[in-house]
């Protein structure tokens, strides 16, 4: 088991274990990643019939089994099932502070599995382990890093699990990025505050 790592945004702390670290971040360095860490997703998220509608409907999933109530009460659970879909989106999500928020893009999902279902007014919780990382072998200024994520409801049940790479910047190369963004953003606030001019 690896430690556990809790660099998250919740306002106050909870009794599961889940607490606030004093220095904030949003995502990591490739040289951050430590083979066997969990990181603990805060806060957890109340799934709606509104999220689950609006989103079956963006998605344009009109199965029964996700928006009729009359017809879900003759299926096996009673009553309407969140899509899975919106599961998975909201636990990659909730990871995105933790793992991916310097990322340069995610690779790969695999072995993305529906554990359990979910229902309006479940809440979701998430937490991601590092399970592997490797320097790039044609560019040294990233790396690959894979993790699996796994989402569980209030009731501590497993309800979905996945794996992705996700390409992953050297501090020197986010150091690099971050110095040409505050420089152009700099440049701008000047130009609209009447000082120089791009």
């Amino acid at each position: 088991m690896g430690k556990v790592v809790t660099y998250q945004d919740g306002a106050s702390p909870i009794p599961t274990g889940y607490e606030r670290d004093a220095e904030m971040q949003y995502g990591r360095c490739f040289e951050e990643f430590e083979i066997g860490e969990v990181y603990k997703h805060w806060p957890g998220r109340t799934i709606t019939e509104y999220d689950d509608t609006l989103f079956s409907m963006l998605t344009m999933n009109h199965n029964p089994l996700h928006i009729d109530a009359f017809y879900s009460e003759t299926t096996q659970h009673k009553q309407r099932l969140v899509v899975g879909p919106l599961i998975f989106s909201i636990a990659l999500g909730m990871s995105v502070a933790d793992v991916s928020g310097k990322a340069i893009a995610n690779l790969e999902f695999e072995n993305v599995k529906h554990l359990a279902p979910t229902f309006h007014g479940d809440t979701i919780y998430a937490e991601t382990r590092v399970l592997d990382k490797r320097l790039s072998s044609t560019k040294p200024d990233r790396g690959v890093i894979t993790v699996e994520t796994i989402a569980y409801n209030q009731r501590g049940e497993r309800v979905l699990s996945f794996k992705r790479r996700v390409l992953i910047p050297t501090k020197e190369f986010d150091e690099a990025r971050q110095g040409v963004w505050d420089e152009n953003m700099a440049r701008l606030r000047d130009l609209h505050e009447g000082g120089t001019k791009l």
